[in-house]
């Protein structure tokens, strides 16, 4: 019998082993990566003087199932080890299965007044006329808006004047924040990302939505140096101080730069990173995530920096 194609490993961290989890899944090879609230998990062991469950964090990576289990293993141990509650958990996943296993929970989602994420298997309920509605399958990039830093940047997009403005979404996953910022009336976007998964989920998502005309698609490496007034990346901390000098480079003056992804503890670094080139705030705080929004220094008057 062929084996299963995918093996989903799931662990359970406090806050600070999020970021390193994530990093180590990342080298190993992850497909996809996801976090998640872990109250609900009963099979996890409390850390020694940790904090209630409820204050742990659930990170899934979906991996190859020619995975080295055990080279995996060492490694989180190494790395990430003092963080786990109890050890990692494995299931083989099914390719039909995988992607859409969380379907039959899904339901639609509100943003702000006005913006609507529905699951392609779910009936939207009666909504206002003046209502955006982005329908969504996540596919291998994940993505659906149930995440906090997911759930931060889409309120935020609802809560701009888009009209006329150029976004760019770094690490799209789904594709998800570059569509809703069409529906909300952005020129144009573009959605790029390091794994293929997640620009065919894009292109996919977009396909839906009938926005595929205003929707460029790539990886990093082949993004044009036009500029974007609206740049938004909700990716790691790690990965988002990496890139610092990379998006002040993409953007003119009057840009406005968006960062998620972030643990509260982390905030300060990511803020210290993007000093020299952008007036940063802590705009919303939410189950320990943060956004962070800023103005290029060019642009913001001296005796409001």
């Amino acid at each position: 019998m062929t084996p299963p194609p995918w093996k989903r490993v799931t662990w359970v961290t406090s806050p600070d082993g999020v970021e390193l989890l994530e990093a180590v899944a990342t080298a190993s090879g992850a497909l996809a990566i996801s976090t998640s609230d872990a109250g609900a998990d009963d099979w996890i062991e409390a850390l020694p003087g940790a904090e209630p469950p409820w204050k742990l964090v659930r990170v899934q990576a979906l991996f190859a199932s020619d995975l080295d289990l055990g080279a995996l293993d060492a490694t989180v141990a190494r790395i990430a080890g003092a963080s786990l509650a109890g050890t990692s958990r494995v299931e083989d996943v099914e390719d039909r299965d995988w992607v859409r296993a969380w379907m039959p929970h899904a339901r639609p989602q509100r943003f702000g007044k006005r913006l609507w994420v529905c699951p392609t298997s779910a009936e939207l309920p009666a909504v206002p006329e003046d209502s955006a509605v982005l329908r969504l399958d996540p596919g291998l990039g994940f993505g659906t808006g149930s995440h906090e830093s997911t759930a931060l940047c889409l309120e935020w997009l609802e809560s701009q004047p888009l009209s006329g403005r150029r976004v760019l979404d770094y690490g799209c996953g789904s594709g998800i924040l570059a569509l809703a910022s069409l529906l909300l009336g952005a020129t144009d976007a573009r959605a790029c990302d390091i794994d293929p998964h997640a620009l065919q989920a894009t292109r996919d998502n977009a396909q839906r939505n009938d926005l595929e005309d205003r929707l460029w698609v790539g990886q990093p490496a082949d993004l044009s140096h036009a500029p974007a007034d609206i740049l938004i990346a909700n990716i790691m901390a790690s990965t988002l101080i990496e890139l610092a000098d990379e998006f002040a480079r993409r953007q003119e003056s009057s840009a406005a730069i968006v960062l998620s992804g972030i643990l509260a503890q982390q905030s300060s670094e990511v803020e210290q990173a993007y000093a020299s080139d952008y007036v940063m705030t802590r705009w919303r705080e939410r189950g320990g995530w943060v956004l962070l929004c800023g103005r290029h220094r060019d642009s913001v008057s001296p005796h409001l920096r």
